[in-house]
């Protein structure tokens, strides 16, 4: 039967460049947007004989299917790492710092180091290897995408968790996301140890400090 799944230019992008670079990390953020949680960042190296079925943009992914394929990934990377940055320093030095913290601590933490970084989106995180931004690149590279699953699958585990311990949220429902059920009960409950406080201005009217 015919692999009809396989989204193979996703492979076939990542193995020309290791043409060049021999080992190609792939890094993506999951929880730029919410209100309340820790940003995550994923970092992948995938080797040329890895195919994985089904790996495209996370967001395409149905839940169930990317919980299947992050177990995949993880057994079949030649590395990878899952960082996050803290709520707190997400208000101290704002998300895109943060975010860029949480890239840079997963590419640190795979435990080999990659001769190229390939970055989903425009910004770059300050790394000790090579890096280029590659737009959309959850749509373009293996190595991106299978980044963009992990980071998005230990994020919306971690707000799973979050919710039991702050159940009057619902966070398993929105993940943090700024939703209607998500600011009505931000108004009813106030804010929370794992909220944004940054980002609540406006729900709540509160100031920077």
């Amino acid at each position: 039967m015919a692999r009809v799944v396989l989204h193979k230019e996703l492979f076939d992008y990542d193995k020309a460049l290791r043409k060049k670079y021999p080992v190609v990390c792939g890094v993506d953020e999951a929880g730029r947007g919410p209100l309340a949680g820790d940003v995550y960042a994923a970092a992948v190296v995938l080797n040329d004989e890895t195919l994985i079925d089904y790996l495209n943009d996370s967001k395409k992914i149905s839940e169930k299917r990317r919980e299947l394929l992050f177990d995949e990934i993880i057994e079949k990377a030649e590395a990878y790492c899952i960082a996050t940055a803290s709520v707190e320093e997400i208000d101290s030095i704002n998300i895109l710092q943060a975010t860029m913290l949480a890239m840079k601590r997963a590419v640190e933490g795979l435990g080999i180091n990659p001769d190229i970084a390939l970055i989903d989106g425009n910004r770059m995180p300050e790394l000790n290897c090579h890096a280029e931004n590659v737009i959309k690149g959850d749509a373009t590279s293996a190595s991106i995408s299978a980044a963009s699953v992990l980071a998005k699958v230990a994020r919306d585990r971690y707000m799973r968790e979050i919710a039991e311990k702050y159940p009057q949220y619902c966070f398993e429902q929105h993940k943090g996301y700024g939703t209607k059920l998500h600011c009505d009960m931000l108004k009813k409950y106030g804010a929370s140890d794992i909220h944004r406080k940054t980002f609540l201005k406006k729900i709540l009217g509160e100031s920077d400090e």
